[in-house]
């Protein structure tokens, strides 16, 4: 099917599946986490929670929140086939406000990072640990 643009039709509706754009326009990487992402309601039409399979349109409004990222855009184009990243992106316009809010999300994280990231290490390994038996004073020796 390719692009198709709204004004480039000759129907007066073009529609595609709500879970087939989002997945051709890269939100998410199978149309069955896309499925899952609208069905517990973390993808808005308009404000509205919508179903799976809803026809979706150019010039409507669509919210995705994946993990702490949330995303308003407009779709401009509809695409039932998954492209390069170039070609998704074409196919909607984020809005202003949006691009502020995680302009600031992104600038919070860099300042407050995760304090989890600082451990370099991950669990001390069973020679690490019988170290630490040792210096704490109780445990057995091996070395």
């Amino acid at each position: 099917m390719g692009l198709r643009s709204y004004e480039q039709s000759g129907h007066a509706l073009v529609t595609v599946r709500l879970d087939k754009w989002l997945w051709a326009a890269r939100f998410f990487k199978t149309r069955g986490l896309a499925q899952q992402a609208i069905e517990a309601g973390r993808v808005l039409v308009n404000r509205e929670r919508v179903k799976v399979a809803r026809a979706l349109r150019p010039g409507e409004g669509v919210t995705v929140r994946v993990g702490d990222q949330e995303q308003c855009v407009e779709v401009l184009l509809l695409s039932e086939q998954r492209g390069p990243a170039t070609v998704a992106r074409t196919l909607y316009r984020e809005t202003p406000e949006s691009l502020a809010k995680r302009e600031v999300l992104a600038l919070q994280r860099r300042l407050a990072p995760e304090p989890a990231w600082a451990i370099e290490q991950g669990r001390p390994t069973k020679r690490d640990r019988r170290k630490i038996e040792r210096f704490q004073g109780g445990g057995h020796t091996d070395e």
